[in-house]
């Protein structure tokens, strides 16, 4: 009898393995095959944060929008970002990875061509919001792919491919979106997604495992956790976006938005930490090396973003760069890398990764120091050194990071492993942006005054300036008093311009100290034990 249970169990155990889909193990080609889709889409979604910026313009002409109205478009898609990527992890649980990928690449794709049909404002902003909610979704499931998908000793591979999409996308898109612009018109920013997104259903398809939708799981859902997150993520994202442009706690839309935002993130907190099936494991930062690994990558979004939004913001301010010269410039933050990146799992094997983030770090670091030197004849010929600096430690930081991240990590954690760590990395994105905004504007003031307070120490090298302006401006054909009034305002538009450099010079300079500390965070992890 015992021989004949035997039998019986072992012809179960054949026949499961018989009847089970072949080619959904870890490291097999259809494995790669999805992990490589869920890149491609990632890399969309990262890509059209930014490939607007440099032809907002074109789109506010095309729409009868204002300046200060235009930049809803890209806080919209920022907000709705915010809010899907703590939502993807329920969502791809109870959906299954496979069917939520599929429907929310395909509504990314149809929210795209709408938002190159807007007619006006409203339906942009709408249809960026969209855009950004259901793209939100594809980047910490690219990262989650990865964890769950690939072999841990190839692990490191993955993290180097995420690395290109987390930084080499952002700092290719005012390029990209500038170029099609002027070779074609503002609707391609847009377009452009229909191709690739086509592709990744194609590859997800293929590549993913059909599952069952779980129930159970949808229906047991935190309601009371994702209102709080969308109340208070999507409003800290507006403060943080708009804050600077409405004068911070001076406006009440903002002052109301902070308190909102702080109220239900502190009771988001509160209820996830109680809950038995929370929406976001938020315990996990309760593990010593989860939470370092959590610093960093927030770091990691201040230095990549406050980068990626001050440098074109100095260009086109001091030396009236146009977007595609922008673009030449900031491209030298992405290509660099690309030469990098393959090198860095080799390099993990050999080295310590805490070694590797600090030394990544160190140059990201670096490269805003070079920056903090700057002159009115600093211009993007110059900022290309740094620009180079910055790539080549950006892939030291992401391989690393993720690895270490995650190695204490269980496996019914990835889902919140991956949201925590995006999330973060995009909240840095944004505090980074806020922080260099507001920092530039109040230095550029002080420094502004304080040359105008030094002009009668001065005076008689600020005498032979509007002398000498005004004479050339004679020549030129103005008469004695116009030629007079303009001299005064050369002179006041040269101290501007010199007021902001050095604005300039110090918000390169305290953001160079920030990344800093992110050294310090690594090398306080843990050792990894070896295998």
């Amino acid at each position: 009898m015992g021989n004949a249970s035997a039998l019986d169990a072992g012809s179960r155990d054949v026949t499961s393995q018989v009847v089970k889909p072949q080619g959904f193990e870890r490291g097999s080609r259809r494995a790669w095959i999805a992990v490589f889709g869920g890149l491609i889409g990632a890399f969309m979604a990262i890509l059209d944060i930014q490939i607007t910026n440099a032809s907002m313009k074109e789109i506010q002409g095309s729409l009868g929008a204002t300046l200060e109205e235009g930049s809803w478009i890209a806080t919209a898609y920022l907000v709705a970002e915010m809010i899907a990527i703590p939502l993807s992890g329920w969502l791809s649980t109870g959906l299954s990875t496979r069917r939520y990928l599929l429907w929310t690449t395909s509504a990314f794709i149809i929210a795209s061509v709408l938002c190159s049909l807007s007619w006006n404002l409203e339906s942009m902003i709408a249809f960026r919001a969209l855009q950004g909610f259901f793209g939100g979704a594809l980047i910490p499931l690219a990262f989650r792919l990865i964890l769950e998908f690939l072999p841990d000793d190839k692990r490191a591979i993955g993290m180097a491919l995420f690395g290109v999409t987390a930084t080499f996308a952002p700092s290719i898109g005012p390029t990209l979106g500038g170029w099609l612009t002027e070779q074609f018109s503002w609707h391609y920013l847009f377009y452009i997604n229909v191709p690739p997104g086509l592709l990744v259903m194609a590859m997800l398809a293929y590549g993913l495992e059909k599952k069952p939708v779980l129930w159970d799981k949808l229906k047991n859902v935190d309601l009371a956790g994702i209102v709080t997150m969308a109340l208070g993520m999507g409003c800290l994202e507006v403060v943080l976006e708009e804050g600077n442009r409405k004068d911070w706690f001076g406006s009440d839309l903002i002052r109301h938005l902070a308190i909102i935002a702080a109220v239900n993130i502190a009771l988001f907190i509160w209820i996830e930490l109680r809950h038995r099936t929370p929406l976001v494991n938020l315990r996990l930062l309760g593990q010593r090396d989860f939470a370092i690994s959590t610093l960093a990558y927030f770091l990691l979004g201040m230095g990549l973003f406050g980068a990626i939004y001050m440098i074109p913001l100095y260009l086109s301010q001091i030396h009236n760069y146009n977007p595609l010269e922008i673009g030449e410039v900031i491209m030298w933050m992405g290509f660099p890398q690309l030469l990098v990146l393959p090198f860095v799992p080799k390099l993990m094997k050999r080295f310590d990764g805490r070694y590797l983030a600090a030394f990544g770090f160190s140059m990201f670091s670096l490269s805003y120091y070079m920056n903090s030197h700057m002159t009115a004849d600093f211009a993007g010929q110059q900022m290309i050194a740094s620009q180079i600096i910055r790539a080549l430690g950006q892939p030291f930081i992401l391989v690393p990071i993720g690895i270490l991240a995650t190695m204490h990590i269980k496996a019914e954690e990835n889902a919140s492993a991956s949201t925590v760590l995006n999330v973060m990395r995009n909240l840095g994105g944004a505090c980074g942006i806020a922080l260099v905004a507001t920092l530039t504007d109040n230095l550029a003031r002080t420094h502004l005054a304080r040359l105008k307070e030094s002009i009668p120490a001065v005076s008689s090298y600020a005498q032979d300036y509007l002398a000498q302006s005004a004479n050339m401006l004679q020549s030129a054909g103005s008469d004695p008093i116009t030629a007079s009034a303009q001299a005064q305002a050369l002179l006041g538009q040269t101290m501007t311009q010199q007021a902001y450099i050095q604005a300039y010079n110090d918000v390169f300079l305290i953001m160079g100290g920030l990344l800093l500390i992110a050294v310090v965070a690594v090398l306080s992890i843990r050792k990894p034990k070896s295998g």
